[in-house]
């Protein structure tokens, strides 16, 4: 059998690792410069705490794990009945009682829910974790990925949308990536569908919206129309999503479209303190007001984020927003959050693409000491005391022709080797070589730590 992965999936070597790694670790030095704690959560979860948190689309993409023990005879007969049911799209306890975690915020909720009694309100958290999700495979579209998730629990404070904002900002300007941060709030959304028939038509209305950048406006309208707005209806949603301009003109057009919309108007003035505080920030930045960004899922209630990399194809790296009650889904009420996340395997493709990562990304092994035949122990004591001054180092693992020797530096991009023989072990010395350039010199072992030492 010819081996391979599931569709949707990866290896990855260290050369990728190493500039995922970048990434990872600039977003955490962030988070925590905002006085964000790390947490993890397991990557499977009870199948009800997933479940009718992502509105249809969502619930549809979730993986779920087949329960142990369906083989056993004594089970076969309501494992059939259970496999009917879940055929027809129903989920059955007696097939699947956990899933794979869809994403990082929900895990999240049921952690505050178990923990609530112990935690320090606000509570902060940042989460750095694989999530995986049954979709089409695609051009920055997985479905295992890794989500960098920022979070604040247990406050109403615009503040936080602020600095989640500034967050945005900090990580994609040392990463060298220009971007925009769109903007939105469900309650403007929300203002929306009242003047369509009603809130009930909220979900409806921002199901069909969220998918406008991938379907185009008539195939929206179309949804909306299958999904029971009339025609008037359709009219409205298509006026407030054709909106355009700069910030300025867009808030504008907004206050006067929601001028008698308490709701409306409170979503409006929300955004405008967000844009007021990004235009002071020392840190350049692109704020968009996006009246058409909707981010599809259920819980969001306040401010929504999308972040989009700017001169390249590729969907949004960024997105999230504010929950009023999301621990409310596990019956712990009152727990307010706001929060943002990362999408790392789409911030590689982009950068990759845009050649931003630092050239000196890749260094790794700085000396291969050559292997001459010599008493191993000399090699490993020299090794070992340049490993403890922090100068990473290899012993070539046989004594073979230089040229096999000579290959292996060159192709894992090791910058210098070091050849001790006979000769020099007797002197006390060694001879290094920086391969880019070719130059060669002779150093005794006591200088041997500063030759590496920049």
């Amino acid at each position: 059998m010819k081996p391979s992965i599931p569709q949707g999936t990866r290896d990855f070597s260290a050369a990728v690792l190493k500039k995922r790694n970048f990434i990872f670790n600039t977003i955490r030095r962030v988070f925590e410069l905002y006085g964000f704690e790390q947490l993890e959560t397991p990557a499977m979860e009870n199948i009800e705490t997933l479940l009718g948190k992502y509105g249809e689309e969502g619930d549809k993409l979730i993986f779920k794990i087949l329960n142990n023990g369906l083989n056993l005879p004594e089970k076969h007969d309501t494992a059939r009945k259970d496999f009917e049911a879940v055929l027809s799209g129903k989920t059955s306890k007696g097939i699947s009682e956990r899933a794979l975690r869809y994403d990082l915020t929900i895990p999240f909720a049921r952690y505050i829910a178990m923990n609530h009694g112990q935690l320090t309100f606000p509570f902060k958290r940042f989460q750095m974790q694989p999530v995986w999700r049954a979709d089409r495979p695609q051009r920055g579209r997985y479905r295992e990925f890794y989500q960098c998730d920022a979070d604040i629990a247990g406050s109403n404070s615009i503040l936080h949308e602020i600095e989640l904002t500034s967050i945005y900002a900090t990580v994609f300007h040392q990463l060298r990536v220009p971007v925009e941060i769109h903007i939105n709030n469900r309650k403007i959304l929300q203002a929306l569908a009242q003047q369509c028939g009603g809130e009930s038509n909220m979900i409806n209305i921002t199901i069909a919206i969220d998918k406008l950048d991938k379907i185009g406006l008539d195939k929206v309208k179309l949804e909306l129309k299958e999904r029971g707005l009339t025609i008037e209806q359709v009219e409205i949603i298509e006026k407030y999503i054709s909106i355009k301009g700069d910030n300025q003109s867009i808030i504008g057009t907004l206050k006067k479209l929601f001028a008698n919309n308490e709701i409306g108007m409170e979503g409006i003035n929300e955004m405008v303190e967000i844009l007021e505080h990004s235009k002071s920030s020392k840190i350049p930045s692109t704020v968009v007001v996006n009246p058409s960004l909707a981010r599809g899922l259920n819980y969001y209630t306040g401010t929504i984020f999308e972040v989009k990399a700017t001169g390249v194809e590729m969907g949004s790296i960024g997105g999230g927003g504010r929950y009023d009650d999301l621990t409310g889904l596990f019956g712990v009420k009152g727990i307010a959050g706001v929060g943002i996340s990362f999408g790392v395997d789409r911030i590689y493709d982009v950068m990759e693409e845009l050649a931003v990562f630092p050239e000196n990304i890749q260094a790794g092994t700085v000396a291969l000491f050559f292997n001459t035949g010599i008493e191993k122990t000399h090699l490993v004591d020299l090794a070992t005391s340049l490993r403890e001054d922090g100068i990473a180092c290899e012993i070539f693992h046989e004594a073979v022709k230089f040229d096999k020797q000579f290959k292996y530096a060159e192709k894992k991009s090791i910058p210098f080797i070091v050849i001790i023989g006979e000769e020099e072990l007797k002197n006390g010395t060694a001879n290094i070589k920086e391969l880019s350039t070719g130059v060669q010199k002779t150093v005794t072992i006591q200088e041997l730590k500063k030759a590496f030492t920049p």
